[in-house]
């Protein structure tokens, strides 16, 4: 049964017709939640209702899965950071909380080192990717690992969605995921980053999130007892680590006597 507080919506940005649920809030920067390589809007749903009045919340399809237009090619880090940059502009929204999974945590860092004017906040969420795992090998190899841990329920969506990218592009975007050095992009965020993940995630460990903190001066968060798709299956505990960093950034942005979303 769909949610009635989230509306369907396709906007054309460079050329490709972009598709988004969205959902309006009370006020705050807008969260636009940034789904991963081989998924789509669908499985970030759990956070987004958790996130919904509390905040907008959109949840865009990147080029090539879900219900958006469908590339010829797939797209690579910054590509898809530009796409999200020229979505954001058709919109016309004020700076936002850029929240990135897994592979959209990459793009939400190369978004926000293309075009800070558009962030207000950054959330990374089991950041890929690890260097001590950054091959096709070993990246495909920790996500087999992750599905003995993770919630069964999740299998039906996470098998949709891999449909709609079809497994080329899927294959395709873990070459583009391990060829991204992330560091160089963390070592230049505009803001400090809340670094987000679950206690059980073998494809972004502890050690590993605690490292992209250091290098971005963000603040490392763990949910016990969740896997890598910890948005999706602790979506409330996801959720109020959110809140309290938008919180927490909201009054830096006040001190600096700015409210770019206001």
């Amino acid at each position: 049964m769909p949610d009635l507080r989230f509306h369907s919506r396709r906007v054309t940005a460079r050329g490709v017709p972009t598709h988004d649920l969205h959902s309006d809030g009370p006020g705050g920067p807008p969260i636009v939640l940034i789904h991963g390589l081989a998924v789509s809007h669908r499985y970030l749903m759990p956070v987004a209702r958790a996130l919904a009045g509390r905040h907008p919340v959109l949840i865009p399809d990147l080029p090539g899965f879900g219900k958006s237009g469908k590339p010829d090619r797939a797209y690579d880090v910054s590509r898809h950071a530009e796409h999200l940059a020229a979505w954001l502009d058709v919109l016309g929204l004020p700076r936002v909380c850029v929240a990135g999974h897994s592979f959209g945590a990459e793009v939400a860092a190369r978004l926000a080192v293309l075009r800070p004017d558009l962030i207000a906040a950054i959330v990374l969420a089991s950041p890929t990717t690890d260097p001590a795992g950054r091959s096709r090998r070993a990246l495909i190899g920790r996500f087999a690992v992750d599905l003995l841990v993770e919630q069964p329920w999740q299998a039906p969506v996470l098998a949709r969605d891999v449909a709609d990218a079809r497994p080329w592009r899927v294959l395709a975007t873990v070459g583009h995921s391990v060829r991204n050095a992330i560091e160089d992009d963390l070592r230049r965020l505009p803001v400090p980053p809340l670094v987000l993940g679950g206690a059980l995630d073998p494809i972004t460990p502890l050690r590993w999130r605690a490292e992209v903190a250091a290098m971005s001066g963000g603040v490392s968060v763990t949910i016990p007892s969740a896997a890598h798709n910890v948005l999706t299956t602790s979506a409330r505990r996801s959720a109020a680590a959110i809140t309290r960093h938008l919180r927490a950034t909201t009054r830096e942005w006040a001190r600096s006597g700015t409210l770019p979303f206001a």
